[in-house]
């Protein structure tokens, strides 16, 4: 196996940094020294690799798996296949329902993208979290390694954040289910988290499978209300001491941070604040910048996601109209898909500019030249697209009094 840190640190351009250089459209060497400093990572599954970090397009990560109120494979399946048809990035399979071993082998089987999963989803379903010990969870660490994960996610909440959120009364406490799960395990056993504890044991399953390991974000914020505070602090400031340590072990590393609820005016200095703190790819979940969307998140999502790829973030994870509410629908996982390639897309436009910008350029000259059709199958959903144009032969927006029609005359 290439083992993506340590072959760039060595000097080495792997097959897989030369896939993800040739697609971005930038040089080999500059890609490599990127992912020996930690700036750029390559989550990577069989021939597939995806690159996130400084300089490259951000990057979209679809949430799927089933729950213990809702299992039905057939619906998963249909999501990973919407995953790959509308341009995800990357999957995760959150399942905690059913047979989870056997719904991640079909999902696995179903689709070339990258992986992620929780493992502590898997082992306090599986096991109990009253039960199941740091054994249990490191078990299923290495299960998962060997089924072929890509990342995966682990909350490294600690008791200075824990104490933080008891003195300061949130309208919403820890959202993170990750993160709840890992802070009960604490609370009930009267230990430390069990991955910072075994962390060298982490980074040796990671280092041994090419893993990328995504440092969580238990602390953000529930509601545009909860405004930063210590436990936030305390969380940048661990993930990203942990993010040292990982990539000095030769184990690729993102951060996750600035997720959650907050205030538009925020997200902008909110991005700005870690990656002025280091320079690892920032993985941020929405994120939401009112709380009265329910039914609309997506909407909510791709605002507040558009201006934090634009002030830096590297890796957004979408949201559908069912957050909050309930496990997503294959369309619903459609319509937030959708919404958050558009939000990456003007994010980069902002970083990008020169570069990303010629693909709206040519939008623009087909519909200068009223070619509908070249519009539509430009479309990200083209299917959409056509449904909307009336099925007639031009445009019935504006008919005979087309501005550009009229203009054409003169």
């Amino acid at each position: 196996m290439e083992f993506q840190a340590e072959q760039a640190q060595s000097g080495v351009i792997t097959p897989q940094m030369k896939a993800v250089a040739a697609r971005e459209g930038i040089d080999e060497s500059a890609l490599r020294d990127r992912i020996a400093s930690g700036s750029v990572i390559i989550m990577h599954r069989g021939k597939r690799a995806v690159g996130i970090g400084r300089g490259l397009r951000t990057k979209i990560n679809v949430n799927l798996g089933t729950s213990t109120g809702k299992i039905s494979i057939d619906d998963e399946l249909q999501k990973v296949r919407i995953a790959e048809e509308f341009g995800a990035d990357t999957i995760s399979d959150l399942s905690m329902g059913g047979d989870i071993p056997e719904i991640r082998k079909a999902i696995m089987a179903a689709t070339t993208l990258p992986i992620t999963t929780v493992p502590i989803y898997e082992t306090a379903a599986r096991v109990g979290l009253k039960d199941m010990t740091s054994e249990d969870i490191l078990a299923t660490m290495r299960a998962q390694a060997e089924h072929g994960v890509s990342s995966f996610v682990v909350h490294c909440v600690n008791d200075t954040m824990l104490s933080a959120f008891r003195r300061k009364r949130r309208i919403l406490g820890i959202v993170s289910k990750g993160g709840s799960i890992t802070s009960a395990f604490m609370l009930l056993n009267g230990c430390e988290n069990p991955f910072t504890e075994h962390f060298d044991k982490v980074l040796a399953i990671c280092r041994a499978h090419d893993i990328v390991l995504s440092l969580g974000n238990t602390a953000r914020s529930g509601c545009i209300g909860d405004r930063r505070d210590r436990a936030q602090v305390e969380e940048a400031r661990l993930n990203i001491a942990l993010a040292r340590r990982a990539h000095e072990a030769g184990v690729q590393v993102i951060i996750e941070g600035c997720g959650g609820h907050i205030s538009i005016d925020r997200i902008p200095s909110s991005i700005r604040y870690y990656k002025k703190k280091a320079d690892f790819p920032l993985f941020v979940a929405g994120p939401l910048p009112t709380d009265i969307a329910a039914g609309y998140d997506h909407i909510a999502g791709c605002t507040g996601a558009s201006i934090a790829s634009a002030a830096g973030a590297d890796y957004l994870c979408y949201i559908t109209p069912a957050e909050h509410l309930g496990l997503p629908t294959p369309e619903a996982v459609k319509e937030g898909l959708i919404a958050f390639r558009i939000a990456a897309h003007i994010g980069d436009t902002v970083k990008y500019r020169d570069r990303i910008t010629l693909q709206d350029n040519r939008i623009a000259k087909l519909r200068a030249d009223l070619d509908r059709d070249g519009q539509i199958r430009c479309a990200l959903d083209p299917a959409r697209a056509r449904e909307l144009s009336d099925g007639e032969k031009e445009c019935t927006m504006c008919g005979e009094f087309c501005a550009i029609k009229i203009m054409r005359k003169f």
